[in-house]
């Protein structure tokens, strides 16, 4: 009754609470709309959250409390990028930190604290500097700041040339070097030979270099307006050669193994053998010559790339069905018999149940006992559906391994050892990931593919067994191996993995349950099928793909198997540099009558001389003089700005002074001079024509 009356007392006092609070989440609301539109966004949200977890299957509530948690973030954010431009970066970070608690979900709110905590730091990072940059620094800090870069060649002039000359080597440095206005000095051990050399229209630069190669010479720059030869060997390389220092800071470089891969590509393709790897820094600090450097900075661009990365959607799908029949009778299948004599029940006394020999001689039907079990009769079905699902996500990058184990880890005894003499035997023990475990390596494609090396594997416990002395259990696991390439977003099913049990048992008396009817009556059949099946989903989502730009395939010169030269492309120099203005057409000089002579004496045209046997000049000076063009070309088939440079050397010579270009001379009258004659109109020997500056040919002559 006592049970009854407090029952009746709760269940009126849970109907009395439940109006109770409908008006108390009601109240919370109206407080929400009056605070909103006072535009109290905090009191809002906060009143429209307590709606909401006082009743969470309201719509109303659930409606107004997304929506003020959207407008009370945003005006947190509002006033938090106020702030941060006024320079109140703490200030700021408190609003977007309130934000961020107001709503998780926020991404921008979340961004922005990121961005103001970079903030932050770079702000106390300055301090630090600044108060580092007061201290003055030392001597050396100075020197190392005002440490010089690589010494680079600065020609006065680059402009396109013809050589022809048969000299010795030293000669065509000298003559080069002055045409470009800069200073060459000679190896003292290098021993110049006679060479023939012959270029056309080639520039300065490569004129200097294409002579080394024939010459088997090298020269290296000493300033900006000086040169060294000397021999082409390696003992002059190691001697001569410039050497510099450079530190490159790999970006995309996560472990040790990244530093010395890169390091060995560079040892393998630009023979550059010392390198230091800092993995600390994520850096490589190389020394070599100027060219390995421009051609390591290539080489790492090329190879310090992002890995890939990819999401793999894995879903578990597990349907299990257990259809279970059982029908009939379960029969007593034994009896237990019990002797009691009454007789020796009533004269036992304090002796118990125990019997003489007299007892047996009034036995009779009466002192037994028989004991039979019941009989039961059963008709049961039953069918149960079981599914499981499960959607875990994979994020891994490029060639790297990822797993994912869901279940538990089960402790199997693998090995005993006693602690000394009669000491206590411990047993060590290994753990088993027992359920879902997966494991995946993807390999990423240009194609927007990605082969998927995967290991998908079922295990549970099944039983257990007593091995040693220990209970070991039972695992049963099915494992599947293999690889797939898939598209960006397709999906893979792997099925198949299914167990299918049939059970079918009858139980009863012997002979009878044989007979189709009578086997309901003296027996039991059951009859179960248990049915497994697991299917795996894989579906890879490419984030980030290889970036092979057309820069990255482009071939590159690297010299020669001995030498790592770089060489500068020349037509994308020349597309960084603005382009020109259009120039002026120059009017060609108006041609002057040839003076009239006697009738006998008519000019006759006298074909072009050719370059080595042009006059010598006139006086005593090694001078390199500019003689008008050759008739034999057209001015319009000569690229303005071409220099042609011609020398006679019958006689080994070494130029002194050159004039380039140089104002021709006057000769005296009756003189002749090393100007052609024009085949259209022969021009007196008196008279010099004029040097254009677009088709001027120098001449080096020697007078004998």
């Amino acid at each position: 009754m006592k049970r009854t009356l407090i029952l009746l007392f709760a269940m009126t006092l849970g109907i009395q609470a439940i109006p109770a609070l409908a008006e108390s989440a009601e109240h919370a609301f109206k407080a929400g709309e009056s605070a909103e539109k006072k535009n109290d966004f905090d009191a809002a949200f906060e009143a429209y959250k307590d709606a909401h977890e006082r009743k969470p299957n309201d719509p109303k509530y659930e409606a107004s409390f997304l929506r003020l948690r959207f407008y009370a973030g945003s005006e947190h954010i509002r006033v938090g990028q106020q702030l941060r431009d006024a320079g109140k970066l703490q200030e700021a970070m408190v609003e977007f930190r309130h934000a961020a608690e107001i709503d998780a979900t926020n991404f921008g709110a979340m961004q922005e604290v990121r961005r103001t905590a970079d903030l932050i730091q770079k702000q106390v990072t300055e301090k630090e500097n600044a108060a580092k940059a007061k201290t003055p620094p030392t001597s050396l800090e100075k020197e190392a700041e005002s440490a010089a870069g690589p010494v680079t060649l600065d020609l006065k002039s680059d402009m396109p040339v013809t050589l022809h000359l048969t000299t010795t080597t030293d000669v065509v440095y000298k003559t080069l070097a002055k045409l470009g206005g800069i200073n060459v000095l000679i190896d003292p051990d290098y021993k110049p030979q006679k060479i023939n050399f012959e270029l056309n229209d080639v520039s300065l630069r490569e004129a200097f270099d294409m002579f080394a190669m024939q010459s088997k010479t090298f020269w290296r720059p000493l300033s900006s307006n000086t040169i060294m030869v000397t021999s082409d060997t390696g003992s002059k390389r190691k001697e001569y050669e410039q050497n510099v220092m450079k530190t490159f800071y790999l970006r995309n470089a996560a472990t040790p193994a990244d530093l010395q891969q890169a390091a060995g590509t560079l040892k393998s393709m630009l023979d550059i053998t010392r390198i230091q790897t800092t993995p600390e820094q994520r850096s490589l600090t190389l020394r070599g010559t100027p060219d390995q450097m421009v051609l390591a900075q290539k080489l790492l661009t090329d190879i310090d790339k992002p890995k890939a990365e990819v999401v793999i959607d894995v879903a578990v799908m597990e349907v299990s069905r257990d259809k279970l029949h059982t029908i009939g009778t379960n029969p007593p299948t034994s009896a237990s018999v019990t002797f009691a004599p009454t007789s020796s029940s009533s004269s036992s006394g304090s002796s118990g149940s125990s019997l003489t020999f007299n007892s047996f001689t009034s036995i009779n039907a009466g002192d037994f006992s028989v004991s039979i079990p019941g009989v039961s009769f059963s008709l049961l079905a039953s069918d149960s559906n079981t599914k499981v699902i499960q959607r875990p996500e994979i994020r891994a990058m490029d060639s790297e391994k990822a797993s994912l184990k869901i279940g538990d880890r089960v402790p199997i005894a693998t090995g005993s050892f006693q602690s000394g003499l009669g000491g206590s035997v411990n047993t060590q023990f290994q753990y088993l990931d027992v359920g879902v475990n997966v494991d995946i390596t993807p390999y990423v494609h240009a194609n927007n593919e990605v082969t998927l090396k995967m290991s998908l594997e079922i295990s549970s416990v099944t039983g257990v067994q007593n091995i040693g002395g220990f209970n070991q259990p039972t695992i049963g696991q099915r494992r599947i191996e293999h690889e797939a390439r898939l598209k960006d977003g397709e999906v893979n099913l792997i099925g198949g993995i299914l167990e299918d049990t049939d059970t079918n048992s009858l139980s009863g008396y012997p002979w009878l349950i044989k007979i189709p009817i009578l086997k309901y009556l003296f027996g039991q059949e059951t009859k179960e099928r248990q049915q497994n099946e697991i299917v795996f989903a894989i579906t890879p989502h490419i984030i980030r793909g290889g970036e092979v730009t057309d820069e990255n395939l482009r071939i590159v010169d690297v010299g020669s198997g001995s030498n790592v030269t770089y060489r500068k492309d020349e037509t994308k120099a020349d597309a960084a540099k603005p382009a020109p203005a259009p120039a002026q057409a120059v009017p060609a000089p108006a041609e002057k009558p040839a003076v009239q002579g006697p009738p006998a004496a008519k000019t006759v045209p006298q074909p072009a001389p050719k370059l080595s046997s042009l006059t010598p000049a006139d006086d005593d000076s090694d001078d390199l003089h500019v003689a008008p063009a050759l008739p034999a070309l057209p001015v319009a088939e000569i690229p303005a700005g071409t220099v042609k440079v011609a020398f006679d050397n019958s006689v080994p010579h070494i130029p002194e002074k050159v004039s380039w270009p140089r104002s021709h001379k006057a000769r005296p009258p009756g003189e002749q001079t090393a100007t052609p004659t024009s085949p259209k109109q022969a021009t007196p020997a008196t008279q010099a024509t004029p040097s254009t500056p677009s088709t001027q040919v120098a001449v080096l002559a020697h007078r004998d």
